[in-house]
């Protein structure tokens, strides 16, 4: 890590060319190249002529520069818009409605405005019937409930699951499912069912005890942590096929990260990972710029204790240092933050579809129903619009194609107060990944690193 005199790892992650950036920790130097998301390794005599390169006025140096060590080459991701994507994955709020009062919600109590309302039965399965009439044999696809809180339409979670992995399995298609849930309905059997079939299972838990109570209470105000840790016992003790994980929203009132991870790795959750509140509908427990940069800190003490087990061969399910390594070992580079709007879609209770489940109810969102499917001119106009290279700062930013420019639902609704903390964790996540190869390390996620 760098020592306390050095600048704030913000200001060491701050863009100053779109086509590179220097990685400087621990006395190593790597090169990040958002062309290709390539990262290499290079000597403190090359790393001083790009630093040079960096300090004058415009790009020509940094232009010269990698075309002399032929690091230029080709534009290898396409800044023009994808068409005509299929639908590969849904999430179905099959209840807009909730039993928590959580002050930051964004679906506003679960009912996104509106009247509390449930999915029917039949609205389910011709969500499954659109998500499977746009998949081919041997592509995958995923079904995800959400609500509100999704177990209080059980049954309708119960019988799309079924119909789904019928009709997956006659069309030779690979289907996964995923459940959100707060927890507080869990039942022993809905830990049989989502064993049985492989569920990816989220619980929202925003931290140990009072610090999740004065968050995520019921809705007459009683705390409802001891609740949930005592309801979702089965799911931790039953993941086989099923892999139980804890989501933990971020605001000023739970930023001590490191114990709130350590607790929930103690409790057997398969991952653990944290989402800053950056968009509220009354601005209620948002996160400020003197907020993140105490979460920065937080995160990286997590890195720091993931790449200290890591290397004498311990587990330590630290979800967003586990997705980033794979993403930069992969070389990702997206020009969107998920798939909204593309291959994902949210379906509300009355079956509209909208770019994601966050925009249920929400026009701007807005992109078709299930009577007449996608509306491909509304898609269109919104993968071109929502596009990385259409983004102001992004198009600029160094890290644009490992972020994607950020939650389309919280940029437009706030804006992008998150850079800052963002490029740092990439910055710090990009010097972990080396110091873990250097290392040779051999375990979990690492084993297949690729040389840098």
């Amino acid at each position: 890590m760098a020592d306390a005199s050095s600048p704030s790892l913000a200001a060491r992650a701050a863009p100053r060319s779109r086509d590179v950036h220097l990685v400087v920790e621990d006395g190593a130097c790597q090169l990040f190249l958002p062309n290709g998301s390539r990262l290499f390794d290079i000597d403190a005599e090359l790393a001083d002529a790009f630093e040079q390169a960096l300090a004058s006025p415009d790009g020509a140096a940094v232009s010269a520069l990698l075309a002399e060590h032929r690091l230029d080459g080709p534009v290898e991701i396409d800044d023009a818009p994808p068409e005509d994507m299929a639908v590969r994955a849904l999430s179905l709020a099959v209840a807009q409605k909730c039993n928590l009062g959580c002050g930051y919600c964004y679906a506003q109590g679960g009912e996104f405005g509106g009247p509390a309302k449930s999915m029917t039965v039949e609205t389910a399965l011709a969500s499954v019937d659109l998500l499977l009439k746009e998949t081919l044999a041997g592509e995958r696809a995923n079904l995800a409930f959400l609500g509100g809180e999704p177990l209080i339409a059980r049954d309708v979670v119960r019988a799309a699951t079924r119909y789904a992995a019928a009709r997956a399995a006659e069309r030779g298609v690979p289907l996964t499912f995923s459940v959100t849930t707060n927890g507080t309905l869990v039942m022993e059997e809905d830990a049989d069912f989502f064993e049985e079939y492989g569920f990816a299972v989220t619980v929202s838990l925003d931290g140990v005890g009072p610090d999740h109570d004065r968050l995520r209470p019921f809705g007459g105000g009683q705390g409802s942590f001891d609740r949930i840790v005592a309801r979702i016992a089965p799911l931790l003790a039953r993941q086989r096929r099923m892999q139980v994980s804890a989501r933990i929203t971020v605001t000023p009132g739970n930023l001590d990260l490191r114990k709130t991870l350590d607790a929930f790795v103690d409790l057997g959750f398969h991952s653990v990972g944290f989402s800053p509140m950056l968009s509220s509908p009354n601005a209620r427990h948002e996160m400020q710029s003197d907020d993140l940069a105490v979460m920065l800190a937080a995160m990286v003490e997590c890195g720091a204790e993931f790449e200290r087990r890591t290397a004498i061969g311990e587990r330590y399910p630290f979800a967003n240092l586990l997705n980033a390594l794979r993403e930069i070992h992969r070389g990702t580079q997206r020009p969107y933050p998920c798939g909204a709007g593309g291959g994902y879609f949210g379906v509300s209770a009355d079956g509209e579809l909208s770019a994601c489940h966050r925009f249920v109810g929400d026009e701007r969102g807005a992109l078709g129903d299930l009577v007449d499917g996608v509306d491909r001119a509304k898609q269109t106009q919104w993968l071109n619009d929502r596009h990385v290279a259409r983004q102001e700062p992004c198009n600029s930013c160094w890290a644009r194609y490992l972020c994607g420019g950020g939650c389309h639902h919280e940029t437009l609704h706030r804006g992008r107060p998150a850079c800052d903390f963002i490029r740092g964790w990439l910055h710090y996540c990009l010097a972990a990944y080396g110091r873990l190869a250097r290392r040779k390390v051999q375990k979990s996620v690492t084993a297949d690193m690729r040389p840098i």
